[in-house]
């Protein structure tokens, strides 16, 4: 029989931390299901030469999320600032861009990159947690209480093949909206717990960002910052992504077109709209990067619900992380970012979110 003390639905950031921890306190007795073939959720960062760009998260603030920086020193990642200097541009319309100067665009906390992007900090987690323990391509859908001591969680592959594993406890590194609507409770899970989760904005769901790479950061001897704010589309908050160091530029801009009106335009015809952007921002070189990619998040069937393609996806106030009385108390904990009562919704939020979780079946 396929039993285990703790599985974790979930092969994300928090997902995985949460692994981390369980193997830092000699508990080794678990397995993480993840529904995609690979790891890192909302995490994700595309390789272009050498360098990775990141298509979700980009930043952290280590001022004012000093549990995550912990997390990023003891991994051993190098880090660096988001390049800020230079000057913003402000597009009112489609003819008409306007340079800032860069005093008008400042943050008071410097946002911090990754160096080699977000996914590094997956990967580092992931070679801390032994690799028989970490089945990809797993999607969970049922978890049924069958006695005081055993949970069963059902999953089923790509090719339709059907798991079971028994357990003690579910961590549920997914998030709360997603964990309503994809997984079948046994006995169903109290109605009010179901409804906050249901009503649990995602992060990043909503979104989509396109990216787009080129030789070297041409736009800094313009004495531009790479960064901009548009009105006429379709990107409206545009940033510097280019790696530490000398060489290779990118840019990335966040889509400003509603979830539901993107998925009825063709990605290249929204692809070709951000390039043309780009070159009215930034000028004709912007028009010819050696690499490019656009991530929709709102279509990511492992992300988003029909929910989040009318929602705004902001940081919203976490919902309870577990039931408090009936049959599922004391059996099934979230952990996802969105579970997070520090960090709702940021990366910060993951690792708080998990830290708790796994405190919460006495792992210190």
């Amino acid at each position: 029989m396929n039993r285990t003390s703790v599985v974790i639905v979930g092969g994300g950031l928090s997902g995985l931390y949460a692994a981390h921890r369980l193997e830092q306190a000699g508990l080794h007795d678990y397995v993480v299901l993840e529904a995609r073939t690979r790891l890192g959720g909302r995490l994700l960062s595309e390789s272009a030469g050498e360098a990775r760009f990141d298509l979700g998260a980009t930043w952290y603030w280590p001022d004012m999320q000093p549990q995550l920086d912990e997390v990023v020193r003891a991994l051993g990642l190098r880090t660096f600032p988001q390049h800020e200097a230079g000057m913003m541009v402000f597009e009112q319309s489609a003819t008409a861009p306007v340079r800032h100067l860069d005093g008008l665009q400042g943050e008071s906390t410097p946002s911090m990159r990754i160096d080699g992007g977000m996914a590094r900090l997956v990967d580092a987690l992931a070679a801390r947690v032994p690799g028989e323990k970490i089945r990809t391509g797993h999607g969970v859908r049922r978890i049924e209480r069958l006695t005081e001591t055993d949970t069963r969680v059902e999953s089923v592959t790509e090719g339709g093949e059907v798991h079971h594993i028994f357990a003690r406890h579910v961590l549920l590194a997914l998030p709360p909206r997603l964990v309503a609507e994809r997984i079948t409770f046994e006995p169903p899970l109290p109605d009010p717990l179901a409804r906050a989760w249901a009503d649990c904005p995602t992060w990043m769901a909503p979104h989509a960002k396109y990216v787009a790479v080129y030789p070297q950061p041409f736009w800094r001897a313009q004495r531009l910052a790479g960064s901009a704010r548009s009105y006429a589309g379709p990107m409206v908050e545009i940033h510097d992504a280019s790696p530490a160091g000398e060489g290779m530029g990118a840019i990335f801009g966040f889509i400003g077109v509603a979830a539901a009106t993107r998925q009825r335009i063709p990605a290249e015809a929204l692809i070709d709209l951000c390039r043309a952007q780009m070159g009215r921002l930034f000028g004709p070189e912007a028009l010819h990067p050696t690499a490019e990619w656009l991530k929709d998040w709102s279509t990511d069937a492992f992300t988003a619900t029909p929910a989040d393609t009318v929602s705004a996806g902001g940081h919203a106030t976490a919902p309870p992380a577990a039931p408090g009385d009936g049959p599922w108390q004391g059996r099934i904990t979230g952990i996802a970012s969105e579970w997070s009562t520090l960090f709702p919704g940021y990366v910060a939020g993951a690792i708080d979110a998990a830290s708790e979780g796994t405190r919460a079946l006495s792992i210190s």
